[in-house]
């Protein structure tokens, strides 16, 4: 398969630990709080493919100097972060891709520019999957880092420690690589290991409750095994963009398998992003805190 060619692929996905390890054999890297992205760039073209094989080139007009580091056909793999006061913030980055006009678009670039974050390099002219990671970040070094483009740092063996000072500076968390892995599109692999400060997961909204002042209770819930499972209930008020999404849904059948109250149940079809802490013993998230805008 050609990957440059052919785009119908999605990139290599991470599994997860609770706590973070040491390991000669791996790899770690901080783990940045932003969109993961795939860039396909020539010296022509750029074009910045979501997770999900969505095209969000139009979102981001400041990433089209990437275009001037490359020669040949090349493939990032890496994550759109933006920062604000030196820590990365998720919420400018989701705005971004919310705007529909094109004039918005770029001021928002022009005023809270968006920075890619590269972790890995898929092709150079030629499919690089088959070379380890050490081997891939050998290619990928030999570009520099602009206001626009950077490479993520590195360390080996201590993971712990790396961990460690990620609390401190209350990062999302840590990666750690398999040095020798390679790259498999469209599968999830233990050569890719996330370890969060944080818990941050997307679920589902199966329903709502609407409290005073505006407010309502989203009920969470997640696919497992083909049921969807109810794992939590969080709270939003009318500024957050997506509780107009909510409110004007078309009540429904209750899809939860796990769950009975009198709400307004509503296809679990809109996803939010939820920060929490852990997850209890009867699957229940822990202190969960909505994350989207």
């Amino acid at each position: 398969m050609n990957i440059w060619k052919n785009r119908d692929w999605k990139p290599m996905l991470l599994n997860k630990l609770p706590k973070p390890f040491n390991n000669d054999n791996f790899l770690y890297e901080i783990k940045f709080d932003g969109i993961r992205a795939i860039l396909f760039v020539s010296s022509k073209e750029i074009h910045i493919m979501s997770r999900n094989n969505e095209d969000l080139t139009k979102y981001f007009p400041e990433l089209e100097n990437i275009k001037k580091l490359v020669k040949e056909n090349t493939i990032f793999d890496g994550e759109l972060v933006s920062f604000e006061k030196n820590s990365p913030n998720f919420k400018n980055v989701m705005k971004r891709i919310r705007l529909k006009n094109t004039e918005k678009i770029k001021n928002e670039a022009k005023n809270n520019p968006i920075i890619f974050i590269c972790f890995d390099i898929l092709y150079k002219n030629k499919d690089l999957r088959e070379l380890p990671l050490t081997e891939r970040k050998k290619y990928l070094n030999k570009f520099p880092d602009t206001d626009e483009f950077v490479k993520t740092k590195y360390i080996e063996k201590d993971g712990i420690k790396l961990f460690k000072e990620i609390k401190k500076l209350k990062l999302e968390g840590i990666v750690a690589k398999n040095k020798s892995g390679l790259y498999h599109i469209n599968k999830r692999t233990d050569d890719f290991i996330k370890i969060k400060n944080i818990q941050i997961d997307d679920f589902y909204i199966g329903g709502y409750e609407e409290k005073k002042n505006d407010i309502i209770s989203l009920a969470l819930g997640e696919y497992i095994n083909d049921l969807f499972i109810f794992v939590g209930k969080t709270s939003i008020n009318k500024k957050k963009l997506i509780y107009k999404d909510v409110i004007k849904s078309k009540k429904s059948k209750n899809y939860f398998s796990n769950f009975q109250e009198d709400i307004n149940f509503i296809k679990p079809i809109i996803k939010c992003r939820i920060e929490y802490l852990e997850r209890t013993s009867n699957n229940r998230l822990r202190h969960p805190k909505f994350k989207d805008l």
